[in-house]
């Protein structure tokens, strides 16, 4: 058990993209004795990710977008099937996800329910994500979704039967953690 923690050092690393930071940190074990460490922490500040579902047709929407870090990692084409999700930047959770959701879904939802939040690499990333769900029916379609242009993204919008997306878990066509998490929260609780 850690009885405190003390940062000795704050280097950056890289200031591109996002932020990382090697931090050296001495620590005071139980036992008394002090240890130090160095460890690469990624700051990508935090996000927030919703599951949009449909309790009569017993659907939900999801995306489809390329996703470098996956191609790289063995992913063929790159594409990744997911839930709606984004950075807060400078807002609430809820003000982002619904921003979120109309600029990649198209829906323009007013109702999310936040469901839990959770850290979704936490040996290497900074980041905390707030979960949510909403329902959607068609007459919160606005527009076509899809993202925003100047931010190049080519996002597809899904609308898949739940059956359809809890199978898409089991054969490896849905591999995205957030994404795997809220579809199994909707079983788990039997909202579809």
């Amino acid at each position: 058990m850690i009885e405190n923690i003390k940062i000795l050092e704050t280097k950056v690393l890289s200031n591109n993209w996002y932020t990382l930071k090697k931090v050296t940190y001495e620590y005071t074990k139980k036992d008394g004795s002090i240890q130090t460490q160095s460890r690469e922490a990624y700051d990508r500040g935090n996000g927030a990710t919703i599951l949009l579902y449909h309790k009569e047709q017993k659907t939900v929407i999801l995306t489809r977008q390329f996703r470098l870090p996956t191609f790289i990692n063995g992913n063929e084409t790159g594409m990744l099937i997911e839930a709606c999700a984004g950075l807060l930047d400078q807002d609430n959770p809820e003000d982002c996800i619904r921003r979120e959701t109309e600029e990649e879904t198209g829906y323009k939802i007013t109702e999310v329910r936040k469901i839990f939040e959770a850290y979704m690499s936490p040996g290497s990333v900074t980041e905390i994500l707030y979960f949510f769900i909403a329902e959607y029916s068609k007459e919160m379609k606005i527009t076509d979704g899809g993202g925003v242009a100047q931010e190049e993204e080519n996002i597809e919008v899904l609308e898949l039967d739940f059956s359809e997306a809890m199978s898409m878990i089991d054969n490896g066509q849905i591999k995205d953690a957030k994404t795997i998490m809220l579809l199994q929260y909707l079983k788990q609780h039997q909202i579809l």
